[in-house]
């Protein structure tokens, strides 16, 4: 039976692309913002929309690997959760977009290639240190991208409002 899975693709589709309750998407926020805006951070201390992409993807790509190998490599204190802004433009928004969405589709079809029965199974997290459900890790991805969807909505209206902080 795939029941619950279907529910989580159908979920994590709908945050990235689909139309949901809480308001806009990642593709319909993301399509708001200039290129140059997604580098800035609006206020010190905060994180750029580049900076939560990335986060966002090292972390999908963690929990591809759990699903993989039962096992994760990394951990909160990694340099890779939080890459700067200066590290990230080398590699590009264009680039860090299309590993964002590749990660999801990746996500996406390793959980169309499983049953419900699945989400019991336990694999190790290398961050919690200990055993928990994969319902656990991919419950927690979905929470994590409506977390940082609604933090890229408030930076991407504090850009928009306040253009001169956008200058630096």
């Amino acid at each position: 039976m795939k029941t619950l899975i279907n529910h989580i693709i159908e979920q994590f589709v709908e945050i990235q692309s689909g139309k949901i309750w809480i308001g806009s998407s990642y593709n319909i926020k993301l399509s708001t913002v200039d290129e140059n805006l997604v580098f800035i951070n609006p206020i010190q201390g905060l994180h750029s929309i580049a900076e939560i992409i990335s986060h966002l993807t090292l972390w999908r790509k963690e929990t591809i690997l759990k699903i993989k190998t039962g096992k994760g490599s990394k951990t909160d204190d990694c340099e890779e959760n939080w890459l700067p802004n200066h590290k990230l433009k080398l590699l590009g928004w264009e680039y860090i977009i299309s590993e964002y969405n590749k990660t999801l589709n990746e996500l996406i079809d390793l959980l169309q290639s499983k049953n419900d029965d699945f989400l019991d199974n336990e694999y190790y997290d290398t961050d919690f240190k200990g055993n928990y459900k994969y319902s656990f890790v991919i419950k927690g991805m979905i929470h994590h991208d409506l977390y940082h969807l609604g933090q890229i909505g408030i930076i991407i209206k504090y850009l928009k409002e306040h253009p001169k902080s956008s200058e630096h």
